[in-house]
């Protein structure tokens, strides 16, 4: 819940040259849903794409006031949403259950689904963090077929490393991201698990982004606080 109508178009302007030549990955940008139409039509024609951070869990419109549904947000040119974000499932008690219609609701729609996982600190102490994060999996994509597959982008996001400056290590985000695919190798197939695109997300700055890319099973970034300013966002494409 960052910046206002003209911030997030300024950042977004800022942003596009920076990254104009990062052909190594995906750019993607997540504005409030008040500006992804403006922020979406000003990136026309730029390798940046625009994402929503949140959706409804219902497929048609209807009597649901302050809800927003997955074809509205494709209708403005979002090509993604993020569903089951920690602070959802925190803040407003999103369960499986929400993130699973969600995802449907978004692949029917017709759009590509950043699906967000990960455990506590409390849960990590206790040594079930894997046993979360399998749970979270098992329920938000339940009853997904395997081309459904295709348009997910599972993001691991540690709940004790984000926005409190710890950071989960190269190795411990390797350790969950290897965990999260094997996850997908069993339940789906080798190819599905091959396939599935593996972001980390949790204090991901650009002092640490090159260490944590490095790493086999991780394949990009979901980025909270750094992506507020197109410099240091920038950064963290180009790490290479």
């Amino acid at each position: 819940m960052y910046k206002t109508l003209g911030d997030a178009v300024d950042t977004a302007l800022a942003l596009k040259p920076l990254v104009a030549n990062a052909n190594h990955c995906e750019v993607i940008i997540a504005p409030v849903f008040t500006a992804i139409k403006t922020v979406a039509d000003r990136l026309e024609g730029s390798n940046i794409h625009v994402a929503a951070q949140n959706c409804s869990t219902e497929v048609e419109e209807g009597a649901h006031t302050g809800e927003v549904t997955a074809a509205m947000l494709r209708d403005v040119g979002a090509k993604f949403v993020i569903v089951g974000h920690s602070e959802r499932r925190q803040l407003y008690s999103e369960t499986d259950s929400m993130v699973n219609k969600k995802c449907a609701a978004a692949l029917a729609s017709g759009i590509n689904v950043i699906v967000c996982v990960g455990e506590s600190l409390e849960q990590r102490e206790q040594g079930t963090a894997e046993r979360v994060v399998s749970g979270q999996l098992s329920g938000g994509l339940s009853g997904l077929t395997a081309s459904d597959l295709d348009r997910i982008i599972v993001a691991y996001e540690p709940v004790w490393a984000i926005g409190t400056g710890r950071t989960a290590s190269p190795e411990q985000a390797q350790e969950m991201h290897a965990f999260i695919r094997r996850v997908f190798m069993e339940r789906y197939s080798d190819q599905a698990a091959n396939d599935l695109r593996i972001l980390y997300g949790g204090s991901v700055k650009p002092d640490n982004i090159a260490g944590l890319m490095l790493q086999k099973d991780i394949d990009g970034a979901l980025v909270g606080g750094a992506s507020l300013k197109a410099e240091s966002f920038a950064q963290i494409v180009n790490y290479k």
